[in-house]
């Protein structure tokens, strides 16, 4: 009698797709773990870096407009020398976010100096790796990431792998925050997101 039976390769194919479902939702779990965790008092960072979001004829979005008070708020609080803004140019844009993110932090009243908009990255890590080109000939990298907190767990994947030292800083007025079912729904894309970042290295 053949191993592969029809009973066992149905068999086979359930057990597989629960180990998947599991897999996945431990994921899950450790994105919201991440999400929910402030690692701004940990210690003094050389740069806060804020991750892009989308930008409307100049004003931030909602969502990158949360991001960016809170850099302010933790720049304003001496956790850091200077703000790195990323955010490449959307479809249809003349505009990066970042120069827009630098606009308004500069209207916010931070300094000229102190805020450094990146140049454009078309995704997460393209941004990240921005921030590990200016730190390069730098003994130091650690930087406080500010972003969504969904988007925590798979941050700190990449920073490790451009080799910053990372601590993370969710944007506590994010709309997105607010909004329990579209969290969940990030939250739960990133159950896909974080294991493919992390064996594909992006």
């Amino acid at each position: 009698m053949p191993f592969w039976t029809g009973r066992r390769a149905l068999t086979g194919f359930l057990l597989a797709v629960v180990l998947l479902a599991a897999g996945w939702a431990a994921v899950v779990v450790a994105v919201a773990v991440h999400a929910a965790r402030d690692q701004s008092t940990t210690g003094g960072a050389d740069a806060i870096v804020v991750l892009g979001a989308a930008q409307y004829n100049g004003r931030p979005s909602p969502v990158f407009r949360a991001r960016l008070d809170h850099a302010a708020t933790l720049y304003q609080r001496g956790l850091a020398p200077v703000v790195m803004v990323t955010g490449g140019v959307g479809a249809r844009d003349t505009l990066s976010e970042a120069n827009v993110g630098r606009d308004y932090l500069l209207r916010l009243g931070l300094p000229g100096d102190a805020v450094l908009p990146l140049a454009a990255g078309h995704d997460t890590y393209t941004s990240l790796e921005q921030v590990r080109l200016w730190f390069e000939g730098r003994g130091s990298r650690r930087v406080l990431l500010v972003s969504d907190g969904f988007h925590m767990l798979r941050l700190e994947i990449i920073a490790a792998r451009l080799g910053l030292t990372a601590y993370t800083s969710p944007a506590p007025g994010s709309p997105i925050h607010a909004n329990v079912r579209r969290n969940t729904g990030y939250l739960f894309a990133e159950g896909i997101k974080v294991p493919i970042t992390w064996l594909l290295q992006r």
